[in-house]
């Protein structure tokens, strides 16, 4: 594989670090795009689609850290099965992968679209802001199901090393995103639903990119048509390690309702005030995520090439490369 690194040789430091960085700057992205959508609702639409897309925002945090969490499962199985130089398994997990996110992503539709203005009016949003809020809730639920996909391919790509392509679709679909922004609510004056439309179509961007990277790809991680079934035995591994990793990023978003819940309690300047200020949090937490994506990743693949010591050296490289990010970038 061209763009792969071998993990389970060489000396480890530098290689976390070369392997975090594209990761580093993809998360950052998506944080920046994601400030866009407030700033141009703020400026372009009015304080009030400000407030309302910020009202959605840790319901966004909620389910985009569940894939997220599913993903890591996908990855350490992939990236075990890759140290062990396990073909058949590599070609199960990678193709069964597909399938668990496409339907976790149709599954998070159907319920956060269901169920949009019901937790909303659970978290006190309030009435102003509401009818913005569940129309921009509704459409971005539409983008799960691409977003799990792009989630699928980050996390194979990332289990052979390679985290520069992720970066490139996100940069091609975060760039659309920002065009599509400034298109639909200045253009054609969508105001809300302008930026959760394109907001969807930027995360189906970033799906078909990397579907057709790995479509294209000609090694083990390849997407092949005459490999795309489903393995059960891989599907509960994989789904053993993502569930809780996804339930331990969702349970952090949901004790962040609560407070989104207090803040909507304020006066409608409040809330919209809070929505500009908490994207400022995304961009440290992001930061430090690309390193534990990096440890997961190098540890999987050590263990399954029998190397226990060095997975642990990971851990430790790792841990010290976030805790140094997190202690320099908090203050």
């Amino acid at each position: 594989m061209k763009n792969s690194l071998d993990m389970t040789h060489g000396p480890l430091a530098g290689k976390i670090m070369g392997f975090s960085l594209p990761l580093m700057f993809s998360y950052i992205l998506q944080v920046l795009f994601n400030m866009a959508d407030i700033a141009v609702a703020g400026r372009f639409a009015g304080a009030e689609a400000l407030g309302s897309v910020g009202s959605c925002a840790i319901l966004c945090t909620l389910f985009t850290g569940f894939l997220f969490g599913i993903s890591g499962g996908i990855n350490v199985t992939a990236a075990r099965h890759l140290g062990a130089g396990e073909d058949k398994a590599v070609r199960q997990t990678v193709h069964t992968g597909l399938f668990i996110s496409l339907f976790i992503g149709l599954g998070l539709l159907a319920g956060g679209a269901a169920l949009a203005r019901q937790v909303l009016t659970l978290m006190r949003t309030k009435d102003e802001l509401i009818g913005g809020a569940v129309v921009y809730l509704r459409i971005y639920m539409l983008g799960m199901p691409a977003l799990a996909v792009y989630n699928w391919g980050n996390a194979v790509l990332g289990a052979a090393g390679d985290t520069r392509r992720p970066l490139y679709c996100m940069a091609g679909s975060g760039v659309l995103n920002v065009g599509l922004n400034l298109l639909f609510v200045i253009r054609f004056h969508w105001g809300v639903a302008g930026v959760a439309v394109a907001s969807v179509l930027s995360e189906t961007l970033s799906a078909v990119l990397i579907v057709v990277m790995l479509r294209r790809e000609q090694s083990l991680i390849g997407l092949r048509r005459e490999h795309m079934t489903f393995d059960t035995a891989k599907a509960r591994h994989m789904l053993a390690l993502g569930v809780p990793s996804g339930l331990q990023n969702a349970i952090f978003a949901f004790a962040n309702l609560f407070i989104q819940a207090s803040v909507n309690s304020f006066d409608a300047i409040m809330v919209e005030g809070n929505s500009a200020a908490a994207n400022a949090d995304g961009l440290i937490y992001d930061v430090m995520a690309a390193f534990y994506a990096a440890c997961a990743s190098f540890m999987s693949q050590n263990f399954g090439a029998r190397q226990p010591r060095r997975a642990l050296r990971c851990y430790g490289i790792s841990l010290l490369y976030s805790f140094g990010a997190g202690a320099i970038l908090s203050l």
